[in-house]
C-alpha cells in the first residue's frame, strides 16, 4: 500500500480528521488514482473500524470519529471521484420515522454507509410515510430509525404507504433503532434488520446483491 495511502488509512481508524483530509490532498497532487484512495485508504479503513465495533474493541462514540474523518477525507476526493466516473456502490434514503425526533442513530448509520461507497439522502428526523415514499423514486434501499417504542408504529405504516403506492417492489427497505428488533422486522414485511450501522452497511450490501 503507498505510504500516503497507508496514513489516510490510519487517520480514519485514529479519528483524525486533519491528518486524513491532508493526506487526501498529497495523494492526489503525488499522482495517486482516486479510486486506489478510496478503496484501499478509506474503504479498507471504514471496514476494519466496522470490525472493531463488532468485536467490541471500540465503541460508538470512536466510531462516529472514525466517520467523521472519512467524511472530512471524502469531501475532498469527490471532485476527483466524479472526474474518474467511481461509481456508488447503491444509493439509500435514511430517516427517523413521523413522531421521532432522535437523530444519532441515523447520522451514524448515514457515515458509515458514505464511508463504505453508498449514496446517501439523508431524509431527517420525523419523517411521514409520504415522504419516503416519494424518495422511493430515486435509491436502491430506504433505511427506517426508530428510537421509541411509540413510533415503531410509522416503520408499519411507513411499508404500508410504499405498497399503497405501488412503490414496495422496486426498494429494499431495511430498520432499526434501539427497541426494534428481528422479529419486528419480519412482522411488517422489511426486508431486514440492522442492530447497529456496522451491520447496517453489511445488511446494504446483501439486500444489493439479492
Amino acid at each position: 500500500m503507498n505510504e500516503i495511502v497507508k496514513q489516510i488509512f490510519q487517520g480514519i481508524v485514529d479519528g483524525q480528521q486533519d491528518v486524513v483530509a491532508a493526506g487526501v490532498d498529497a495523494a492526489l497532487t503525488a499522482g495517486v488514482p482516486a479510486r486506489t484512495i478510496l478503496d484501499e485508504g478509506m474503504l479498507a479503513a471504514m471496514a476494519e473500524v466496522g470490525q472493531l465495533f463488532e468485536e467490541g474493541e471500540c465503541y460508538v462514540p470512536e466510531m462516529l470519529i472514525s466517520a467523521r474523518a472519512m467524511k472530512a477525507g471524502l469531501a475532498k476526493l469527490q471532485p476527483s471521484l466524479k472526474q474518474a466516473d467511481v461509481q456508488s456502490a447503491g444509493k439509500v434514503a435514511l430517516g427517523t420515522v413521523k413522531g421521532d425526533l432522535h437523530d444519532l442513530g441515523k447520522n451514524l448509520v448515514g457515515m458509515m454507509l458514505e464511508g463504505a461507497g453508498f449514496t446517501v439522502k439523508d431524509l431527517g428526523v420525523d419523517v411521514s410515510p409520504e415522504a419516503f415514499v416519494a424518495a422511493a423514486d430515486d435509491v436502491d434501499v430506504i433505511g427506517l430509525s426508530a428510537l421509541l417504542t411509540t413510533t415503531m408504529g410509522s416503520m408499519q405504516s411507513t411499508l404500508d404507504a410504499l405498497d399503497a403506492a405501488g412503490k414496495r417492489p422496486k426498494v429494499k427497505v431495511m430498520v432499526g433503532g434501539a427497541p426494534v428488533t428481528e422479529d419486528f422486522a419480519h412482522r411488517i414485511g422489511a426486508d431486514g434488520y440492522a442492530p447497529d450501522a456496522s451491520r447496517a452497511v453489511a445488511l446494504a450490501k446483501v439486500l444489493l446483491s439479492a
